[in-house]
């Protein structure tokens, strides 16, 4: 490779991961991010955008040892990485890394299980990609943010990055080999806010799509394909048709080498968009200091930053992709039911009347002091007044589950638990949770369990 630049920079760092000295704290940090993809994968391997991809593409499978979770078949590396990436996002409970706004694990573990699968890599070969993968993944989102988002879904384009370097580190690639792959990944990365806002099942196909988009990149850098390694800072270049510079390459890359992204990620502990949960966490507090319940409100006042009221501010909410980006349900389900996890977004959860009543008393407005600070705080202002006239304001700093307030490895397995309690077994899910936690072997197919759905 020639010059110096971004993507040379990220390319070698993400080699250095094939072969370094991994130190105990991140192979557990991966671990964990693994555990946390399944937890997210599983309850989606049975919902329609991935059941109606198994079905529309069956015939073109293919041969390999890649595991489809959702119909539990080998076959391509691509065909699996697109199935695994779109059902790991549908349930809306995959990591993030807050500094890029971005998931990286549904697409980046995606292609790199497939891939290590597929090719019979190791467990450690495996833990290795996705450690780089996060790596470049991240920082290019830190890169873009935050003027990307506006029209962008980042995980959908940045994804496809993270995905190519996992899978060029798996097929050997040298440096100038993964450059490559980001180079060619970075024409493929496309999803846009409509597609994520919008009505439609199309953006957990965005990850889908990242995945095996990210996977193909690879494959094809691995054989000597190559692009532009200016692909990432040039005036035409992915960050100038992106976001509204050439790149923030200075805060991207800080601290390369002294610690990386995947030990720093946010585990989601709500199962709703991420914009949410300072709202979540804050009514929490506040309920602490002062016990109230649904009943006892007569308003609530939220004050968020800008994709907190632009994307999560909705009352018509009729699917449950609509409950899970809506601050007025996910609030009223919090207080009514006391929890925002998979039951929330039940049938008879959405046609509970009294969720439904709550709603309209919650109100949405952007603050330019939370929008400044955003995406490395994300954070709400609350006031509630309850109905025998107290009113209640609360500053939420952060979130449950970021890296300044994480989940612990208890706290982890047990959302695991109760995620993968939709389609397996206990004893399918220990003997899966024990593989990706204390064993030296790659995860491989798992029985799921034939989930009944209720008459349309």
């Amino acid at each position: 490779m020639q010059g110096d630049n971004p993507l040379i920079t990220l390319a070698r760092a993400a080699h250095r991961w094939q072969s370094c000295d991994l130190p105990a704290a991140v192979a557990h940090d991966s671990r964990r991010a693994v555990l946390d993809w399944f937890g997210a994968l599983l309850p989606g391997c049975v919902e329609p955008p991935a059941l109606a991809l198994s079905r529309a593409l069956a015939s073109d499978r293919g041969t390999g040892g890649a595991v489809s979770y959702t119909d539990g078949l080998r076959g391509s590396a691509r065909y699996a990485a697109l199935l695994n990436g779109t059902a790991s996002h549908t349930a809306e409970f995959d990591d993030i890394y807050r500094d890029g706004g971005y998931h990286p694990g549904s697409p980046t573990i995606s292609a790199a299980l497939a891939v290590a699968q597929g090719h019979g890599a190791s467990a450690e070969d495996f833990h290795r990609a996705v450690i780089a993968g996060y790596e470049v993944g991240c920082r290019i989102a830190m890169a873009l943010q935050p003027s990307h988002y506006r029209d962008w879904h980042i995980t959908a384009t940045v994804g496809t990055m993270g995905a190519a370097v996992a899978t060029a580190l798996l097929k050997g690639c040298e440096a100038d080999g993964i450059a490559h792959a980001i180079a060619i990944a970075s024409s493929f990365a496309g999803g846009h806010q409509e597609n994520l806002q919008g009505d439609g099942l199309t953006k957990p196909l965005h990850c889908g799509h990242a995945a095996e988009a990210g996977v193909l990149a690879g494959l094809a850098a691995a054989e000597g394909l190559t692009g532009s390694l200016n692909s990432l800072h040039a005036p035409h270049g992915y960050a100038a048709a992106a976001s509204d510079t050439t790149g923030n390459w200075a805060h991207a890359l800080a601290g390369l080498g002294d610690w990386t992204p995947i030990s720093r990620m946010t585990f989601k502990n709500h199962g709703c968009c991420g914009h949410i949960f300072p709202t979540l966490d804050g009514l929490r507090a506040l309920q602490a200091r002062h016990p109230f319940g649904a009943d006892d409100v007569a308003r609530i006042d939220v004050r968020g930053y800008g994709a907190t009221a632009a994307i999560c501010d909705r009352l018509d909410v009729i699917t449950p992709r609509d409950a899970r980006f809506s601050v007025q349900y996910c609030a009223a389900a919090l207080l009514v039911t006391g929890s925002v996890r998979l039951a929330a977004f039940a049938p008879d959860a959405l046609a509970r009347a009294d969720l439904r009543a709550f709603m309209p008393r919650v109100h949405v407005a952007e603050d330019a002091a939370l929008s400044a600070a955003y995406p490395g705080q994300r954070q709400a202002i609350l006031r509630v007044e309850l109905t025998d006239g107290t009113v209640l304001d609360h500053h939420q700093p952060t979130r449950k589950g970021d890296p300044d307030d994480p989940l612990s490895d208890a706290e982890l397995s047990a959302k695991f638990d109760e995620l993968a309690a939709v389609v397996l077994d206990a004893d399918a899910a220990q003997r899966l949770k024990t593989t990706i936690m204390t064993t030296g072997d790659l995860p491989g197919a798992v029985p799921l369990r034939p989930v009944q759905r209720p008459a349309a």
